[in-house]
């Protein structure tokens, strides 16, 4: 439970809209790749193709490493909130 003064957590920490966000992403991105794989000249697939599925190695690396970078940050601020840090 919350305590009243402290401020409600960042929708990027919720699990909900993290995996939402990543799975719909995904999905598009897997989308639009059987339909470049349809459209593009036989000589070009391979570098659109690798293009497409680098975009997508990228959505899924970002929906891993954004939950650990906001509790690092949060993390600081606790720290520096209990070593009696000044404030910025």
């Amino acid at each position: 439970m919350r305590k009243p003064h402290e401020a409600p957590p960042l929708a990027e920490g919720r699990w909900l809209y993290r995996r939402l966000y990543a799975f719909l992403v995904s999905a598009g991105l897997w989308a639009l790749l059987m339909r470049t794989v349809g459209r593009t000249p036989p000589e070009n697939l391979p570098q659109v193709a690798d293009g497409l599925m680098g975009l997508l190695a990228l959505i899924l690396v970002l929906y891993l490493v954004a939950p650990t970078a906001q509790q690092l940050v949060a993390l600081i601020a606790n720290a520096r909130l209990r070593l009696g840090g000044r404030r910025l």
